[in-house]
């Protein structure tokens, strides 16, 4: 398949706001795809099957300039999908001494042959900037509607596969069949099952179906997936970046474990020497550097906590009822790895335990129905995440110059909120509360990095920075083009550990909003 098909469906679906007609353009460049299709479904949904190269700004500063777009004017041969998926491979390999000229020569070489079209989709594509609103909701159904498969079995499938390109294979080639022959395979991740929000306990429980409910401590830590196959561990982040390599702690966990095979859901945290949690930053630092592991866990050693149980022993265990997962994994755990958590339907009786996590220095509880499956990858009301304060992941979308003690930093922050239809953010709030002195160095130094268009009042940046802001309510307003503003936003941390499609919806505000009842005054900051 040409790239330039790539292009024009990737540019088509960016230019429509109709999630029928993303689904209809990316179902048609599926089928046409032949046995590039599992790349074309990659591509589509803003990722590389090679994942992150890194390849920044800088190594794309000065590429040569584009081929004409006729076929016939052309001085090579059309580029393919085969053609960049071999050139990326390679890039992904350059390593070591004179890796950076290497680097930028075969970077060269790509963009030589690729018209302006082409050219702006390899630049989004490198630097994960692609926005065709083509989120997973949306090629779930473009698969389907490209293989005349069920949307629930595609779905599931990709729920085992984490990844769109062996779904997108499997139904084109083998249909409904080779869908539901994707399981859960020991070594490879899965998309984790993730918590919708409450604003407090009791509303939490009543939406329980059966009244009584695990409340459980939600800890500050890093989400983590661990698969155990014999004496072989692998640990993944919630984005399925495999990290065994930096977490020996967690991996020494795991095999410490009477299991033969497993897949465990839980949390690596760093604790202090009273054994409360540090700083999210502080966890969040150790899980991302690449230093050397036995210096990083001498300095900084991290505790892993395990609350749910995937597989065990060759068997799934996805869709049974939770109860029945836990106790399965209660006798695997030493009491050093359980979270703290009781079965109770009784509000007082939570909101007790509730105000106990707080006091521990842990973010809150997530109260689970016990009858509830595994679902990978959703966010459902199976699992209700409650915290002392309200806070949503909201992106960066620009920055403004500080004045004041602030002169020569930058400082107010503008918020955004994903729509998922369109691939985009909308502007919710403006914020420069919350911020330390170190919190204002360090976001000048990255929204530096971040900019893409500078004007006397405003940076604009690439919308990639994640921020988790606590507020006090969501009400109208005429300003922002979302409609709604958080009131009384402050900052909280920035989240380097989640990507901006992980970014809370719109939709989740307007569904706050209801809750709280909106009010026509507008927040100020």
């Amino acid at each position: 398949m040409d790239f330039a098909q790539v292009a024009d469906t990737a540019r088509a679906v960016a230019a429509t706001a109709s999630r029928t007609a993303k689904t209809a353009a990316l179902a048609g460049a599926l089928r046409v795809a032949g046995p590039d299709a599992p790349i074309v479904a990659t591509y589509l949904s803003g990722a590389l099957p090679q994942g992150r190269i890194g390849v920044g700004w800088a190594s794309l500063a000065d590429l040569p300039p584009p081929v004409p777009a006729a076929p016939s004017a052309r001085p090579d041969r059309p580029l393919t999908v085969a053609d960049v998926d071999r050139a990326l491979t390679e890039l992904a390999a350059v390593g070591g001494a004179g890796s950076a000229g290497r680097r930028t020569s075969a970077l060269h070489a790509l963009f030589a042959r690729a018209d302006a079209a082409e050219q702006d989709l390899l630049r989004a594509l490198l630097l994960g900037e692609i926005r065709t609103g083509a989120l997973e909701g949306v090629m779930t159904a473009a698969i389907a509607a490209a293989a005349g498969v069920p949307h629930d079995a595609v779905r599931r499938a990709l729920m085992y596969a984490g990844a769109p390109g062996p779904v997108a294979a499997a139904a084109l080639t083998g249909g409904e069949a080779a869908l539901a022959a994707i399981g859960l395979e020991v070594g490879r991740p899965v998309k984790p099952m993730l918590a919708g929000s409450a604003p407090d306990i009791g509303g939490a429980l009543a939406s329980m179906p059966a009244g009584a409910a695990l409340v459980q401590a939600k800890l500050d830590g890093i989400r983590i997936q661990v698969h155990r196959s014999g004496s072989d561990v692998a640990v993944f982040t919630r984005s399925l970046d495999d990290v065994t390599a930096r977490l020996p702690e967690v991996v020494e966990t795991a095999l410490a474990l009477p299991i033969r095979d497993a897949v465990l859901d839980g949390e690596a945290i760093a604790l202090n020497l009273r054994g409360r949690p540090q700083p999210f930053q502080v966890t969040g630092a150790r899980t991302a550097s690449r230093g050397d592991p036995a210096a990083l866990r001498a300095r900084t050693p991290l505790t892993t906590y395990l609350f749910d149980l995937l597989h065990l022993d060759g068997t799934d265990l996805v869709d049974l009822p939770l109860a029945r997962r836990l106790d399965l994994l209660a006798p695997l755990l030493p009491a050093a790895s359980t979270v703290p958590g009781l079965v109770t339907g009784d509000v007082a009786e939570a909101h007790r335990f509730f105000q106990t996590i707080l006091a521990a220095g842990q973010e809150g509880v997530v109260v689970k129905d016990l009858a509830s499956a595994y679902s990978a990858g959703r966010r459902g009301s199976a699992w209700i995440k409650v915290k002392p304060r309200h806070t949503l992941d909201l992106v960066v979308l620009a920055v403004e110059p500080g004045s004041g003690r602030r002169r020569g930093l930058l400082s107010n922050i503008h918020l955004g909120a994903r729509d998922p239809d369109t691939g985009g953010y909308v502007m919710v709030g403006k914020t420069f509360k919350g911020m330390t002195d170190e919190m204002l160095r360090w976001q000048t130094e990255r929204f530096a990095e971040l900019a893409v268009r500078r004007e006397p009042h405003v940076v604009w940046l690439r919308p990639e920075q994640v921020v988790e802001i606590a507020f006090d309510g969501v009400q109208r307003s005429r300003r922002y083009a979302g409609g709604l503003a958080l009131r009384f936003a402050r900052v909280l941390r920035y989240r380097d550990d989640k990507g901006p499609d992980e970014a809370d919806t719109l939709a989740a505000l307007r569904d706050l909003g209801a809750h709280w009842g909106t009010s026509e005054q507008e927040e100020s900051s």
